[in-house]
């Protein structure tokens, strides 16, 4: 048996893991898109916890106020300046589902994985027959 029969299934075997890992690594990207911030390297206390609680009331609570100002104004103007709907309306947006992205790569890595695998397979009985 020759190095080069030796080292066909080797090289079949790196082409196949390239073309897959190239496939993959947008799918793994949708993962690394996490939209929770992790704690920082400091624990705050609950002192800190509570002040940032209220800051996030206040804030809440301020720009409620201002999108009452906002809309009374806007009713004020004539009822011409409401939003259609949607986000404009104050509709929270869609999460971002990934779902979709990762099966897709992983069919097209199947897919071509095994596309490859047959040509590889019939040029190899194409050599021996002919």
């Amino acid at each position: 048996m020759s190095r080069r029969l030796t080292l066909r299934p080797l090289r079949i075997a790196v082409l196949t893991g390239v073309a897959a890992g190239a496939l993959l690594v947008p799918a793994t990207a949708a993962f690394a898109t996490d939209q929770t911030p992790t704690p920082g390297a400091t624990d705050s206390t609950s002192a800190d916890k509570e002040a940032l609680a209220k800051k996030k009331a206040e804030d809440a609570r301020t720009l409620k106020e201002a999108e009452a100002r906002k809309a009374a104004e806007a009713q004020k103007a004539g009822g011409k300046d409401y939003p259609r709907g949607g986000v404009a309306a104050g509709e929270a947006p869609s999460q971002d589902d990934n779902t979709g992205t990762l099966i897709g790569s992983a069919t097209g890595a199947l897919l071509l994985a095994g596309a490859g695998t047959y040509v590889l397979r019939r040029r190899t009985t194409a050599r021996r027959e002919g």
